[in-house]
């Protein structure tokens, strides 16, 4: 027994000793070096490094990240560090091979694998002898930390497109870039080539690539893939990222889409930008007539939208339940709710860029979508081998279905006679509505790489709308005191459209260095005729009639130049700065009948802007930007200055305070012409610092966010002043004079302010976000008194539910809307004074402004998509099923009024009721 014992003593101090000697020789290895990155890259960098034997699962090693930094560290500490971090142990044979496992049984597996006849599976297994350890001091110094810089470019993987706007960042350290226009991005003091450059954009999946040897003066190039539903058939080594829209908790009141993602969404007619926008916090989703941003309390005048550099001016179509913008020829949509860059200015409340497609750079394509309501259809090629071209075409069109969705105006549309907006007694007067539109719009790119350092793009795009709304109006016999009979009329006619076109010129001067350079051209034109005749045939056969109404022709013309310079100092430090100019001229003409002619307004301006603008990281958990604009207005001759700033900072990696606030100036306004019988319009015109004055605006923003991998809390609160509002009104109706233009043009002020939630779930089978905006909107003019009221566009509570869910190939979404009444003025009677010659004016008994409310709006719509998807997992299209307004709610679009025998007849005009819709979309490629 003794005897026994003592050849257990032999035998574990025998080991021990073999063991003491196995970490006296791994300590007299030492590891230099920074590592962010999986497992399987720092142990084949350990083992080229210092000729070590080290076997490992692979698979496994492939799925656990590490981020250590060691310096002169002995070789058994740096084991022990990564197996802690790895959740790993390894074990050390007698001949020096090292083994990483997860239990001691794995090591006797792993050798069995290595004796086998067959050669070990290197995708498994990988193992390289070791050598004599004289030259690892050398090794080590070659391994010594050595920072440097890298510039790369995103891109679609497919198309080649570039992508602006994306995230890319070294992994475990505080080191990122967002992308600029052109999809480039530089990172500097890198401190391996074993880190993992990890990079992120909205509806695509994410990438992680291992960086390896690099040769500095080559652009990177990462190629992003657009996330699909079917994932689960395909192996996919990256996250999935499969959001239809982002925040990003580094930038203050900034909403990110992609519009390869938006099929998903229940829509009117097809894939809609802006309205997407809508469902977000602190963008009123309420205005259905247009697709114009109401942001935080703004009018859609307040916000400037970019579509390649040129400005848009009308962004509707048809009665505004479509946008203006063809989303197969859209690349990305940025929204800068507030608090924005000094490189952007003239408009007081928000700001929305959209960048054009290019075209594929790989192979030709073809492809378009085919709804109820509408038809599109696009061409995508390469030009040689530098070009690319893009051209896409879309058109409504007039069938049976097509009137069977609108001959929902004539169901909805009823006519009440009385006072107060309907509020007196009731009558039956009904107004047959039959609207009869169309419209198109055309996107054409050309984009030209002129060498490695230079890019030409030439963008053109054009919009049109011809609207009739015309419709007669059936008068009971009640209302109707003579034997004559009596037949009333409405013509409302309008037609509206945008041109615009801009030729850029991008360079990349060098890596730190980059400019983009852009002369543009944008064009508006609106025409309106709204008028009421009323015929009379009296009993002796004999007829007259009588007629009263507006004609309105608003033109605008933009010329501008601009340049945008970005000169990156390092990770930390980043300078944007620029200039712009531009000559605008805006004619308006206003008349009664086509006869008496109340304003006629034609304007030139001309603008220069100089801006600078810094982006500081002075640590990790802080960033801010802080920036000054100054603009010449010739109109005024006078200079304006626009202070700017903004800051994030990290109280964790999940918790995230933000703060903005700036100065903001507006020098063209579409200013609203109250018009109380037939609803309100508005038109643009220039400031002339007197009637019509400079806007301005303070804004003033701060909230915070708290994201995981999945979800996403974020609360942001505002206030914004308003100065220089102008407004024009006529109360007075029957033959309208006026004396003079000015008159009539209202000056006053106001205010906003809100408090913006959102609960976002990022990432699974579900997906979807809660919102809930509460804001207020008020102004005070003068001549409607000294107290303030609530202004057209303030709606008190908004709250939006977006729920998606994906099963196999199909996405199936909801959709509730629900939101406070807006504000209106109506008219509480009419009256009519003879002058002295015999003349009859009528005049309107109006009530106080916007005193009162429509009822609240609210909503659900339903859709369900189904991704068509080849053999070789390719998608070439989809087809979507939505319903519309699903429970056929009556929400009112506006109210307009007739007034008969000193009667006012009030005539609901309603938003649309239940729709169903089916859009086809198909791609050649």
């Amino acid at each position: 027994m003794i005897k026994k014992i003592l050849i257990a003593l032999l035998f574990v101090a025998i080991l021990l000793k073999q063991a003491d000697a196995q970490q006296r020789l791994l300590s007299k290895v030492t590891v230099t070096g920074f590592y962010t990155t999986t497992l399987d890259v720092v142990l084949d960098t350990l083992v080229k490094n210092h000729h070590l034997k080290i076997v490992f699962d692979r698979k496994l090693a492939e799925k656990k990240l590490i981020s250590e930094r060691f310096d002169e560290t002995p070789l058994n500490l740096v084991l022990k560090s990564l197996c802690k971090s790895a959740e790993l142990n390894y074990w050390v044979e007698p001949d020096g091979t090292i083994y990483l496992v997860r239990t001691p049984e794995e090591v006797r597996s792993l050798q069995r694998a290595q004796r086998a006849a067959q050669p070990v599976n290197t995708q498994t297994i990988r193992t390289i002898t070791t050598v004599k350890t004289d030259t690892l001091n050398k090794e080590s110094k070659k391994n010594a930390l050595k920072l440097f810089k890298l510039t790369g470019r995103v891109v679609d993987q497919l198309s080649g497109e570039s992508l602006p706007g994306a995230v890319v960042n070294i992994e475990n350290t505080g080191i990122r870039a967002t992308t600029n226009a052109d999809g480039y991005f530089t990172l500097t003091q890198i401190p391996a080539d074993t880190c993992v450059i990890a990079t992120f954009y909205v509806g695509y999946l994410s990438d992680r690539l291992a960086l390896t040897a690099i040769n500095p003066n080559e652009t990177l190039t990462i190629g992003l893939s657009v996330a699909r539903n079917n994932l689960e058939e395909v192996t996919i080594k990256s996250k999935k990222n499969d959001g239809i829209m982002s925040t990003d908790k580094r930038k203050v009141s900034v909403l990110q889409i992609s519009p390869a993602k938006l099929a998903e969404l229940p829509n009117l007619g097809e894939k809609d930008i802006l309205r997407s926008f809508q469902l977000m916090p602190g963008v009123s989703a309420s205005n259905e007539s247009s697709s114009g941003a109401y942001v935080r309390g703004g009018t859609p005048d307040q916000n400037l939208v970019l579509f390649d550099g040129f400005t848009v001016y009308q962004v509707d179509h048809l009665y505004g339940f479509f946008s203006a913008f063809n989303s197969n020829a859209v690349k990305d949509v940025l929204l800068y709710k507030g608090g924005f860059s000094a490189k952007y200015g003239g408009r007081l409340s928000s700001v929305t860029e959209i960048t054009g497609k290019e075209g594929t750079k790989k192979d030709w394509n073809v492809g378009g979508d085919l709804s109820l309501l509408s038809a599109n259809v696009y061409l995508e090629t390469p030009v040689k081998k530098s070009g690319s071209f893009l051209l896409a075409l879309r058109k409504s069109y007039q069938g049976p279905l097509y009137n069977k969705i609108f001959s929902q105006f004539n169901k909805t549309t009823t006519a009440t006679m009385g006072f107060g907006g309907g509020r007196g007694p009731g009558g039956g007067a009904q107004a047959a509505t039959t609207p009869t539109s169309y419209f198109y719009d055309l996107n054409a790119k050309y984009t030209l790489n002129l060498g490695k350092k230079d890019l030409l793009a030439w963008s053109v795009y054009q919009g049109d709308d011809d609207l009739d709304n015309s419709r007669t109006i059936n008068i009971p016999s009640f209302l109707n005191t003579t034997n004559s009979s009596i037949s009333p009329s409405v013509t409302d006619k309008t037609t509206y459209g945008n041109l615009g076109s801009s030729i850029k010129w991008s360079r990349r001067w060098n890596s730190d260095l980059y400019s983009n350079t852009l002369v543009s051209y944008s064009s508006y034109h609106s025409d309106r005729d709204r008028t009421n005749t009323i015929g009379v045939t009296n009993e002796d056969g004999t007829e007259k009639s009588v007629s009263t109404g507006t004609i309105e022709r608003n033109r605008l013309k933009d010329w501008s130049f601009k340049s945008d310079w970005e000169y990156q100092i390092n990770n930390q430090i980043k300078f944007l700065f620029g200039g712009y100019g531009s000559a605008q001229n805006v004619m308006y003409k206003y008349s009664q009948n086509d006869t008496s002619v109340l304003i006629d307004q034609y304007k030139n301006a001309k603008t220069a802007t100089v801006y600078g603008e810094g982006e500081f990281s002075p640590w990790q958990k802080l960033q801010f930007k802080a920036g000054v604009r100054e603009t010449y207005y010739s109109q005024t001759g006078k200079t304006y200055f626009e202070p700017r700033f903004s800051g994030t900072y990290l109280l964790t990696d999940r918790f995230t305070i933000k703060a903005a606030t700036g100065k903001f100036y507006q020098f063209i306004n579409r200013v609203v012409r109250e018009d109380i019988l037939s609803g309100s319009r508005d038109f643009w015109v220039l400031a002339n610092g007197n009637s019509i004055p400079v806007g301005n605006a303070n804004h003033y923003i701060a909230g915070f966010s708290y994201e995981t991998d999945k979800y996403l809390f974020d609360v942001e609160g505002y206030y914004k002043t308003l100065n220089g509002l102008t407004e024009y009104a006529q109360r007075l109706t029957g033959n309208r004079m006026s004396s003079t233009l000015e008159e009539h043009f209202y000056n006053g002020r106001g205010y906003t302010s809100g408090v913006e939630f959102l609960l976002q779930k990022k990432a699974g089978k579900y997906t979807g976000w809660l919102s809930y905006t509460m804001a207020i909107a008020r102004n005070q003019f003068n001549d409607y008194g000294s107290s303030y009221y609530s202004a057209n566009q303030d709606a008190r509570n908004e709250f939006k539910s977006v729920n998606m869910y994906k099963l196999g190939n199909w996405t199936f979404s909801a959709t509730l809307i629900f939101a406070t009444g807006k504000p209106y003025t109506a008219p509480v009677a009419s009256y009519t004074i003879d002058n002295a010659s015999g003349a009859s004016r009528n005049y309107l008994t109006i009530s106080g402004k916007n005193t009162e409310r429509m009822p609240a709006y609210h909503r659900l719509d339903l859709a369900a998509t189904l991704d068509l998807i080849k053999i070789d997992n390719r998608k070439t299209g989809s087809i979507s099923f939505s319903l519309f307004n699903v429970y056929n709610r009556t929400n009112v679009w506006y109210k307009e009024y007739t007034i008969y025998n000193n009667q006012v007849i009030t005539t609901n005009v309603n938003y649309l009721g239940f729709t169903p819709n089916i859009t086809l979309s198909l791609k050649w490629k």
